[in-house]
């Protein structure tokens, strides 16, 4: 059995014996989770990848003008290092990067290769929880956050708020260059969320074939089914994990009942509209300055300015 990761099982456990059953979507990303969501990114389906990342191509010079030079750079859920490095080449002598991932493995073998290719660059990777309180040294520059992807609408509005203003704490009156995706026809949207491949089905699934490796649980993968679908009225994309039959799942001695057709809901994704994110911003304490947007409107990155830099920070250790 391999190590379980810390917290996973007590959320798993807490999770399940909700109504209605419901789990994180940050225990996707084990060392296979995280291999299965980059190859998600290169589906033709799945449009915001490619979108973000040809915004970032065309943008990039502006956006690290909005940023000034020698940044302390904080990255939040740090992936596979793409947008990154356009961003890391824009900037003007940027003093350090901190990569922050739940997935250590994955994370590491990122940073490694980034050392080799910015010799001069200070990289800090950070094995964490980017939502739970975090202390990091103090900044050696202007700190600036990166969170790409548009992870925010992973979070339901208060919750994506509360992260806002953790963030902004922990930013210590830098700023934030944020990945947002945009409200759109919902048969997008169920293409991006249920391609063709299956990789996204499987990247579900994943998530008990987790627990199944670090915790025990004898979930019996065959059984379960993903489904995906936009709910207009939330204006979200969402995940679930659909029983079969009825059948018992044992979880750390913990027995769970499932009935055919019930749902264990992992993820749920929300789309913005540009003012309806700034909006949000401005409520965490930013200041919504720059905005960046593909010309079908899918996709938007905003440039978020601390409006109220604090006098001194507690979140921060020498």
């Amino acid at each position: 059995m391999d190590a379980p990761t810390p917290g996973f099982a007590t959320e798993l456990i807490q999770g399940l014996s909700r109504t209605p059953r419901q789990l994180s979507p940050k225990w996707f990303y084990d060392e296979r989770g995280s291999r299965l969501f980059e190859r998600i990114c290169e589906l033709p389906e799945y449009y915001p990848t490619r979108t973000e990342l040809a915004l970032m191509r065309r943008h990039a010079v502006d956006m690290a003008r909005h940023i000034g030079p020698q940044a302390d750079v904080v990255e939040f859920g740090a992936g596979a290092s793409r947008k990154i490095r356009l961003l890391l080449d824009a900037l003007e002598a940027p003093r350090r990067f901190i990569p922050i991932d739940i997935s250590g493995t994955h994370l590491l073998a990122a940073a490694r290769q980034l050392s080799r290719d910015y010799p001069d660059l200070l990289i800090e990777p950070m094995a964490a929880d980017f939502t739970q309180p975090l202390y990091l040294s103090r900044p050696v520059g202007r700190r600036i956050g990166f969170f790409p992807g548009s992870s925010i609408g992973n979070f339901e509005p208060t919750e994506a708020l509360a992260l806002l203003k953790h963030m902004a704490s922990l930013l210590e009156g830098g700023g934030l260059l944020i990945g947002v995706d945009l409200i759109k026809p919902p048969a997008t949207l169920h293409a991006a969320y249920n391609d063709s491949q299956g990789v996204t089905a499987a990247f579900n699934l994943n998530v008990l074939a987790r627990a199944n490796a670090e915790l025990g649980a004898n979930f019996q993968l065959d059984r379960f089914a993903h489904s995906a679908f936009y709910n207009p009225p939330e204006r979200r994309i969402e995940m679930h994990l659909i029983s079969r039959c009825r059948q018992v799942v044992t979880v750390a001695s913990t027995r769970f009942e499932f009935q055919e057709g019930d749902s264990i809901h992992t993820e749920n994704s929300y789309k913005y509209t540009v003012e309806q994110f700034q909006a949000l911003a401005r409520h965490a304490g930013f200041d919504p300055q720059a905005v960046w947007q593909d010309d079908a409107g899918a996709f938007s990155i905003h440039w978020l300015a601390h409006a109220h830099p604090p006098a001194h920070s507690h979140r921060s250790i020498p």
